[in-house]
């Protein structure tokens, strides 16, 4: 017996209407854990070469861990992955909630897609019973109002996920919503699912999960809960969530403003957490199992009218709020409402919006392009072109491609402030003095991505001479004040990245949420002891898990590297805006990323990797983890 697992993958033909369950195989288990170790496997196995990301054949995966269901803190993530619309390559996203969970219930580790469903159609999932339905009536609707149509339909005790209005028009940045307010979001799977025509997904599960020690995992559950909330950082955290660094990456210069022209406003006070928790909230709200909860659920007032929301993270904040210069929390949290009912990541979303005002700005998109006179910090013009984007309607067309789809169409030089790296649009730290996270965006598996690699606070305490190895919890807790930050020194920045990379992936392999570790520092022999406890197998984390966590890292990289045609170092570039214009204000005054310190931090990178000079891993690093490929 597999324990931890439920001990079932689903695979799901849309086309053929043929659904088939077969034994998870113990292999992937003992090679790849669970997860995202299961999808990035799956995929580079499954998907067939040069498929293009709409191809019926273009598989998409769902994947749970081994602690993913388990009383245990925040063990509520599913992890999925495809072939992104957004970069042509690797693709996968990690979302909270309650859905993996009921999948595990109803029985299944792994669900894979293939085919199209010839018509609109949602897939129900109760148990042993899974069934392609009819969506007929909910194509065309938003992500939150189809949500609470199924739960109203099938039960509220089903957990659904959905895509909105921009999934179903293939919009290359739309996502997938899920417990109205959490989205798996970045890469385009909310596209992929449009293709399919699939709108929605609804399970239960009502079975139980085999674990190895049940009175061991229940004991050592309660001291990790007991742990979490001792932490330092645990009172700091949970009343803002994510919303509480606003201010601080708004001191130290990394606040994307007005389209990462600069990185830094005198606003950061009117769209901050506190704002949120003043302005917006009614109640906090957490995952599956979650000690720290950082969603807060508001109402938002503005001209637009007055809707219900959760949010904004602090990613919407910057890329929605500063970098499209929004300054009242209202509005944000408005355009943070439009975009979850459309199906838009909120990140991409916008960094697309900034691009569009930008090139209005130049002159490069009329006031007949747009439909109307757009302006920086205008809810009206933000709401305007998210519309426009998610029906792919006249200039939203372009836009629906992405910044880099959408410059390389609009021309004039627009390529040089279109944010992305892969295709994928930066998220919210601009990183012109901030080289470690300028080096870890330039090398994600899949775009620019925090999410792959979080090491701001040791670039902030690497500029001003402090503690290399300082937390984000204590750099925040120490308060900042910073009028003018010295260059940041990009030597020595590798370490620092391929440790946070490696790190990052061990939590959607294990199916645990990051926060508890990365946020308020829970210890890694917690989750050892638990993986013992729920499979009976011995796990160090510093080790096992770091190591596969590298061997993903190199699969995902030969997975691009098949996928996408020339694929090499060129594709880890940053825009040229930030090694070709300083920033004009704020504490980083001055800097930009020297195009020199580009070449030697990759350079440095592919060594420390075992990659050859054009970034492509060698024979022997593949042979090292056991990647035949």
């Amino acid at each position: 017996m597999l324990y931890g697992y439920a001990g079932w993958t689903l695979r799901i033909d849309l086309s053929r209407r043929q659904v088939e369950k077969e034994p998870l195989k113990p292999e992937w288990v003992d090679e790849f854990v669970g997860g995202r170790g299961f999808t990035s496997k799956i995929l580079y196995d499954e998907n067939p070469q040069g498929v293009e990301p709409f191809d019926p054949e273009n598989r998409f995966v769902i994947a749970m861990g081994p602690l993913s269901g388990l009383f245990l803190p925040a063990s509520g993530k599913t992890h999925f992955a495809t072939k992104s619309p957004a970069t042509g390559g690797y693709g996968d996203s990690n979302m909270g909630g309650h859905f993996g969970v009921n999948m595990k219930y109803a029985g299944y580790d792994i669900a894979i897609l293939s085919g199209k469903a010839e018509t609109p159609s949602y897939i129900f999932i109760d148990d042993d019973t899974v069934e392609i339905r009819p969506a007929d009536q909910y194509w065309g609707k938003g992500s939150t109002e189809v949500e609470e149509a199924l739960k109203k339909e099938l039960g509220e005790d089903f957990q659904v996920l959905t895509i909105g209005p921009a999934g179903e028009n293939r919009v290359n940045f739309a996502c997938i919503s899920h417990d109205f307010g959490r989205q798996a979001g970045r890469i385009g799977i909310g596209a992929v699912l449009g293709s399919k025509n699939i709108k929605a997904m609804a399970v239960r599960g009502t079975k139980s999960i085999p674990v190895f020690d049940p009175k061991g995992l229940l004991k050592k559950g309660k001291e990790t809960y007991a742990a979490c909330r001792e932490k330092p950082g645990f009172e700091g955290w949970t009343p803002e969530g994510t919303a509480g660094i606003t201010n601080w990456c708004n001191d130290v210069g990394a606040l994307p403003t007005r389209n990462f022209q600069t990185s830094h406003c005198d606003y950061a006070d009117q769209i901050n957490g506190k704002a949120i928790l003043k302005e917006l909230k009614i109640t906090d709200k957490g995952c599956f199992a979650c000690p720290i909860p950082c969603g807060k659920y508001g109402r938002a007032k503005t001209k637009l009218g007055e809707v219900y929301v959760e949010g904004p993270e602090y990613e919407t904040l910057s890329l929605i709020g500063s970098n499209c210069e929004l300054s009242d929390v209202h509005a944000v949290a408005y355009a943070n409402y439009i975009c979850d009912e459309l199906g838009l990541d909120t990140c991409s979303a916008g960094a697309v919006v900034a691009f569009a005002l930008e090139c209005c700005e130049k002159g490069l998109i009329t006031t007949e392009d747009m439909g109307m006179d757009v302006k920086w910090g205008d809810l009206e013009s933000v709401a305007h072109i998210l519309k426009l984007i998610s029906s792919r309607q006249g200039i939203g067309d372009i836009l629906a491609l992405g910044v880099k789809g959408a410059a390389e169409k609009i021309g004039g030089d627009s390529d040089k402030f279109a944010i992305h790296v892969k295709g994928l649009e930066w998220t919210g730290y601009e990183s012109r003095n901030a080289p470690g996270m300028m080096l870890g965006y330039m090398t994600a598996d899949v775009g620019a991505h925090h999410s792959r690699c979080w090491v701001l606070g040791s670039d902030v305490a690497n500029a001003v001479g402090g503690n290399k190895d300082a937390n984000v919890h204590d750099l925040i807790s120490g308060g900042a004040d910073f009028d003018r930050i010295p260059k940041a020194d990009h030597r020595n920045v590798v370490p620092l990245v391929l440790k946070s990379q490696h790190l990052r992936p061990a939590f959607d392999i294990l199916g645990t949420c990051r926060l508890q570790y990365m946020e308020i520092g829970l210890e890694t022999e917690y989750y050892e002891e638990l993986y013992y406890c729920a499979t009976g197998k011995k796990l160090d984390f510093n080790t096992d898990l770091l190591i596969l966590s590298e061997k993903i890292w190199h699969l995902n990289r030969m997975y691009n590297k098949r996928e996408i045609p020339d694929f090499g170092r060129k594709y880890d570039y940053p825009p040229p805006r930030f090694y070709e214009e300083t920033i004009p204000n704020g504490p980083n005054k001055g800097h930009v990323m020297d195009f020199e310190v580009i070449e030697q931090m990759l350079d440095d990178y592919y060594a420390a990797r075992g990659w050859d000079e054009n970034g492509i891993p060698t024979r022997s690093t593949l042979e090292k983890h056991g990647l035949k490929l």
